[in-house]
């Protein structure tokens, strides 16, 4: 009974490619030619921020020449995508384009690009978004993220474990420097939630990484409310020659 129901479904509602729209073979996947454009990270990475790197992986830890330059206060980062062709379209329309269903197949990715990451106890934490562009968007696509994340790791997400208490201009086209300076202060945790996060580590999770300023202030504060150790994880990574 329930497998003709299934079938009965897929004929009025046939799954469809998350890209283009086109017919697939399984729900929340991508076609060939949608699959291709698609920059998934791979191979090398830098161990703190996830940015591919040239070479195969060793067995020891390696670094890109910015994190080497200015290190992390979290431990290890990684992305599932670069941010560039179809993945860029893709999160452009999860950020702005009203398509919330593209967190579960989103995380699904981010889960096998961070394997490396999860720990027991581990809290997950999305990068928080102002109230005024919450009622806009109606959503955090950080917080869908992180909460279909928690899904398909078992991990505990908690969407509010911090606050942005002031709206923040838009950083792109800012420097590292000025990234950093317009977030001071902006973020912070929530008064309710510091018992949360005593002793445990945090996995922060956002859409894209761009300088990592905005995760760099979320670790911060993380670390000065009790936290042990910190990690993020982000669907897709700009890199310089993007």
């Amino acid at each position: 009974m329930w497998q003709r129901i299934q079938t009965a479904v897929q004929m009025i509602y046939p799954p469809r490619c998350l890209g283009c729209g086109d017919l697939t073979e399984s729900d929340f996947g991508l076609c060939g030619s949608c699959w291709r454009e698609t920059p998934f990270i791979g191979g090398a990475v830098c161990e703190s921020c996830g940015v591919p790197l040239p070479g195969e992986a060793d067995g020891h830890r390696i670094e890109c020449d910015d994190c080497m330059k200015t290190p992390r206060p979290w431990r290890d980062g990684r992305s599932a995508l670069l941010y560039d062709g179809k993945a860029r379209s893709l999160i452009l329309a999860l950020k702005h384009g009203d398509r919330p269903e593209l967190a579960r197949p989103a995380a699904r990715w981010m889960a096998l690009a961070g394997r490396d990451l999860f720990r027991e106890n581990m809290l997950i934490a999305p990068v928080p978004l102002h109230w005024s562009r919450l009622l806009k968007r109606r959503y955090n696509q950080s917080a869908l993220l992180a909460q279909h994340l928690g899904r398909q790791t078992g991990l505990e997400a908690c969407p509010d474990l911090l606050v942005r208490r002031t709206r923040t201009p838009v950083l792109d086209g800012k420097t590292a420097a000025q990234r950093m300076e317009t977030l001071e202060n902006a973020i912070a945790a929530h008064p309710r939630r510091l018992r949360q996060m005593q002793g445990r580590d945090i996995l922060l999770v956002d859409d894209v990484m761009t300088s990592g300023a905005t995760l760099t202030s979320c670790a911060r504060v993380c670390r000065a409310s009790g936290a042990n150790h910190i990690f993020v994880l982000t669907l897709a990574r700009v890199a310089k020659d993007t």
